[in-house]
């Protein structure tokens, strides 16, 4: 039988000191069942090595595919989802983990190295008070006793700038906002003092606004307890302000590694600065937008008897684009239910074309139902996944046009040549495409409709910047194509000073703020709209810092 990878003697004699985790050759498979064809087993990361002090951090960035989450799951001795480590060794303070027995491994698991989540919702059972949830580790492990371990997550809630640490726990997870779930959850990671935390991704489903406390709170936490760690992501901007080091990863392959300031400064490799590129070109607002497609005014809304959207008013002209932004619950997307008819108003009009639009969809046209066409954020939820593309995109060309056969199967082969994919894709199904192809199917879909108004509801928002900056240059390509207005509904300043003719700047249900983006992105700035674009990341060292001390200033000044 041969020896375990790295259980030589002399094998860890190369692990520098202050070394807290050191990653080398690591090779990690997978297998996979393609339709119609024999299971077969792929390599989807190659070879990757990197080291780790303490204190320290290294950012993991890349595409969906990059191997991001399964090389950091891999510092927990683990595979998600069949994935297989095949080759390679993971050394946490001079131990090979990959060579441990089982019972050697649960050990490491929530003691010596821990994970942060992308989704701190689904990781906390509802059941169960905070507290009890963040103490669990530490003392399934026998690290401390219940008295230690109560008073070291207060301490972590306080470090992490929780409401009332004291009694912070014993609220429910319902019982508190999204970002201050996810610092709890940092809490659980941090509560039984590891060697090693991996954060995956965890303020991607945040807002801009609710982000930048989360990372202050995370980075405050990290030189605190001294901790190492492995911080996930896609975003640059975001990885900048928390890592010493980045390494950029593709298709399960190192791209470039290096200190923070000389990736972002003097990156060496093309995908590098491709990634620090995204979004540079600004589209130039339209001149004239005193004309009006869609026209919002007045409008009242309401959830049963919980009202939502208080006398919302904005317009956009044709073959213009409108940027709705706002954080969580701002009434962005319940904007667009009542611009479609899925949530009649309580007062004020919709009008389109100059004629107010039915409030309820059931009252509408079929004529009024195919000009305003909608794309939604999650792509995969908005396909039948047992129909082909061509059934998908052929669909609304038989309900609003009647066409069937030959004909109809040609313009669903031009649509899918407009959106860039080609009638090569007409017989797969929405599990055989990638995530940027699904959104482009469901644009095709769209488009199908020959639709006046488009309604993008934060429609890149779960893709990748690169592949996410494909879409958004599609989209502006077919609007200079066929003239097509966009209501865009996003959270992404970057976005809308890329894409946007006008911005409507929602908070709490109302509207406070909405012109040109000229006037809008210039001061002086309304409270909110000033907050929203100073937390927005920058690809700069300190940025962070400098952005929580400017909010310091404002707060004192008010």
């Amino acid at each position: 039988m041969s020896e375990a990878p790295g259980t030589g003697p002399d094998s860890a004699a190369a692990t520098a000191p202050g070394t807290v985790l050191e990653v080398r050759d690591l090779h990690i498979g997978a297998t996979v069942y393609p339709p119609n064809e024999p299971p077969r087993d792929i390599e989807i990361v190659h070879g990757v090595s990197f080291a780790i002090e303490k204190g320290k951090v290294l950012g993991l960035i890349g595409e969906s595919g990059a191997g991001k989450s399964t090389i950091g799951l891999a510092a927990l001795a683990y595979g998600r989802g069949g994935v297989r480590i095949t080759g390679g060794e993971v050394w946490l303070h001079g131990e090979n983990i990959l060579a441990l027995p089982k019972s050697g491994i649960r050990g490491v698991r929530g003691r010596r190295v821990t994970y942060v989540a992308q989704s701190a919702a689904a990781a906390f059972n509802p059941a169960h008070r905070l507290g009890d949830q963040v103490v669990e580790a530490a003392l399934k492990h026998g690290l401390m006793s219940r008295r230690e371990a109560r008073e070291r997550a207060r301490m972590l809630f306080e470090t992490l700038g929780l409401p009332d640490p004291d009694s912070f726990g014993r609220r429910f997870p319902h019982q508190v906002s999204g970002g201050q779930l996810q610092r709890a959850m940092t809490a659980m990671a941090l509560c039984p003092a590891p060697d090693l935390i991996v954060f995956d991704e965890p303020t991607t489903a945040l807002d801009v606004t609710t982000q930048i406390d989360v990372l202050a709170a995370i980075k405050r936490a990290i030189e605190e307890t001294d901790v190492a760690a492995i911080y996930i992501t896609h975003d640059l901007a975001v990885v900048a302000q928390i890592s010493d080091d980045i390494m950029v990863l593709r298709h399960g392959n190192t791209v470039e590694y290096g200190p923070v300031q000389q990736m972002i400064e003097a990156p060496r490799e093309a995908y590098t600065r491709e990634l620090l590129s995204i979004r540079s070109d600004i589209k130039p607002q339209a001149e004239d937008q005193s004309g009006a497609l869609l026209q919002l005014e007045g409008i009242d809304a309401a959830y049963g008897e919980v009202p939502v959207l208080f006398d919302v008013s904005m317009h956009l002209p044709k073959g213009q684009t409108l940027a709705v932004v706002g954080e969580s619950g701002s009434g962005k997307s319940t904007t667009a239910r009542v611009i479609t008819g899925l949530l009649p108003p309580r007062a004020g009009t919709v009008s389109f074309k100059g004629e107010p639009l039915p409030p309820a969809l059931s009252r509408r046209s079929k004529e009024q139902l195919r000009q305003i066409q909608m794309i939604y954020q999650m792509a995969d939820t908005a396909m039948n996944p047992r129909q082909t593309v061509a059934e998908i995109i052929g669909r609304p060309l038989g309900f609003y046009f009647g066409l069937k056969g030959g004909e109809r199967a040609r313009r669903v082969a031009e649509l899918l040549d407009q959106i860039e994919m080609g009638q090569g894709f007409a017989d797969r199904y929405p599990a055989e495409l990638s995530g940027g192809q699904k959104q482009r199917v469901c644009i095709a879909r769209a488009l199908a409709a020959n639709p006046e108004l488009i309604l993008c509801d934060e429609p890149t928002s779960a893709l990748d910047p690169l592949v996410a900056e494909g879409i958004l240059k599609l989209l502006m390509e077919l609007q200079a194509e066929t003239r097509v207005s966009y209501l865009f509904i996003t959270h992404d300043i970057a976005t809308v000073r890329a894409i946007s003719d006008s911005i409507a700047v929602m908070y709490m249900g109302r509207v406070v703020r909405f012109g040109p983006k000229d006037e809008v992105l210039s001061p002086p700035f309304d409270d909110y709209t000033d907050l929203l674009l100073k937390s927005v990341p920058e690809m700069k060292l300190g940025w962070l810092e400098r952005a929580l001390a400017s909010r310091r200033m404002d707060s004192a000044g008010n």
